[in-house]
């Protein structure tokens, strides 16, 4: 290979909001793909990713993105994978990888590796970064750095292949992991399907109020309800079905957290102020560990800015 050769000769990108934007940019930023195929089902939003300069090559069919790509990579919503997968499968060569940026890595494996040729390395990932936008318009390449993406290989899939995709995102700016599917799930049902199920329930909460509370509710936002806002602004889309694909381990966490709350409501019923405070601390506690480990970043806007 030579020294500046592209870590892919051509990646083919199915679905361009904006994990798959910003693939894009840093890709094309850091010099990791020699060509960059894009293919979404809306054809409003590959004119969008056209008029963004997004790619090399835009098209409406999936199977021909795939095509000829050393790298394939999966960037719709979880519910749409199985589909996906299954209208690539006779256009994938031998010895292409396939990878994704799915919440859910057992429904990835469920979903995916059924319709795989021989001859083709399926890595799945999830890249834990993102904001409250969506679309092509979205994306930016300074989204990874940083951050963590979590690969979830299966046990005998190709040493080489796995690489190749730690590197992609390496090459991004990301710190990588790798781990189980069912382990990765039940992490993610915890630090992020659990916060995204209860910041959409407090601010539902806070719509269906009567109409004046409601907008003194809106008026007085403090900063804890401006976060649940930001955080709820995710695609729906999404999160429907990541919380339908991870229903178990999410099933699972929230049992957990209805106990804790229960707890908490009893103690400030019966003004139980030690255990509050007990539980306060060992959550500050987190937060220091949090910014100890460098995950309290705000998040970055295309613009630099932040938030």
């Amino acid at each position: 290979m030579a020294e500046n050769a592209p870590l892919f000769d051509r990646v083919a990108l199915i679905g361009i909001g904006l994990i798959g934007s910003s693939l894009a940019l840093a890709m094309r930023l850091h010099g990791l793909a020699g060509h960059i195929a894009i293919s979404t089902r809306s054809a409003e939003t590959l004119v969008k990713a056209e008029d963004l300069r997004l790619g090399d090559s835009y098209t409406l069919d999936a199977a021909e993105a795939a095509r000829d790509a050393d790298l394939v990579i999966v960037c719709t919503p979880m519910g749409a994978q199985g589909a996906v997968a299954q209208s690539i499968r006779d256009s994938l060569k031998p010895g292409a990888i396939v990878t994704d940026v799915g919440s859910v890595k057992a429904t990835t494996v469920r979903d995916i590796a059924p319709h795989m040729p021989d001859g083709v390395h399926l890595v799945p990932g999830h890249p834990i970064a993102g904001t409250e936008h969506s679309g092509p318009e979205a994306g930016f390449a300074a989204l990874f750095p940083g951050r963590w993406t979590i690969l979830t290989p299966a046990l005998g899939t190709d040493a080489d292949a796995t690489d190749k995709v730690r590197h992609l995102w390496e090459g991004c700016g990301a710190n990588v992991e790798i781990m189980t599917p069912e382990h990765h799930d039940r992490v993610l049902a915890v630090t992020s399907h659990l916060p995204h199920l209860i910041a959409y329930t407090i601010v539902d909460t806070a719509d269906q109020l009567e109409d004046e509370t409601k907008e003194e509710v809106i008026k007085f936002s403090a900063s804890g309800f401006r976060d649940f806002t930001r955080i709820a602004a995710g695609d729906p889309v999404m999160w429907r079905d990541v919380f339908l694909t991870n229903r178990d381990a999410v099933l699972e966490i929230l049992g957990r957290f209805t106990e804790d709350l229960t707890a908490l409501q009893r103690a400030i019923r019966k003004g139980d102020g030690e255990m509050l405070e007990t539980t306060f601390a060992r959550a500050r506690a987190v937060r220091r560990s949090i910014i100890d480990a460098k995950q309290h970043t705000p998040d970055v806007k295309p613009n630099g800015d932040t938030t």
